[in-house]
């Protein structure tokens, strides 16, 4: 009886840890192969037959189309460069230049939703967004209006940025943040 009880035991917690773990991976984006470039994290394998099983799996669950490699690769920034997470209520701003690509999109979601704001803005792309004369731009994301590029949050406390690459050199084989001009963020005012 004591050695049926043990083996019980032991694969509830077993299958506790195992489940726990999963769980953990596919909310947390914790797929292996990630591209780290400052707040910026891309999985550039997600959309090729090399995906691991993580990856697989979060794509099943979330339901959204990852982009083929051969097509471009996705980057997403949960968080400021400081490591503070994006709140829709605090003006955060990119700066900076992009990585060569023939065309780039930044969307603004809520838990893999567009954000609702009243101006119905949810992103920018490569072709409308405002530059310097050096090529370099400056996106303020935030709740009250702002001259220049503005993406507005609607005030929502979380929210994620994905920054979109099609026909661009990122891929797999690149392995350093400095081979990747990704733009900043940073917070600059909060309430």
């Amino acid at each position: 009886m004591r050695l049926l009880f043990g083996t019980l035991f032991t694969l509830l917690v077993a299958a506790a840890v195992g489940l726990g773990a999963t769980y953990y991976a596919l909310t947390r984006g914790a797929a292996f192969d990630a591209l780290r470039v400052g707040s910026w994290t891309a999985w550039p394998k997600t959309g090729t037959v090399d995906a691991d099983p993580y990856a697989r799996a979060e794509i099943a669950r979330s339901g959204r189309l990852p982009i083929a490699l051969g097509d471009g690769v996705s980057f997403t920034a949960t968080s400021d460069d400081a490591g503070r997470p994006l709140d829709g209520r605090c003006d955060v701003q990119l700066s900076g230049i992009t990585p060569q690509a023939r065309f780039w999109t930044l969307t603004l979601y809520n838990n893999g939703e567009l954000v609702s704001n009243s101006v119905h803005r949810h992103d920018f792309t490569s072709e409308e967004v405002v530059r310097r004369s050096d090529g370099s731009f400056t996106i303020t994301v935030g709740p009250r209006a702002s001259a220049g590029n503005w993406l507005p949050t609607g005030g929502i406390e979380h929210y994620e940025l994905v920054l979109r690459f099609y026909d661009t050199a990122i891929g797999v084989a690149t392995k350093a943040g400095r081979e990747l001009p990704m733009p900043t963020v940073t917070t600059r005012t909060c309430p």
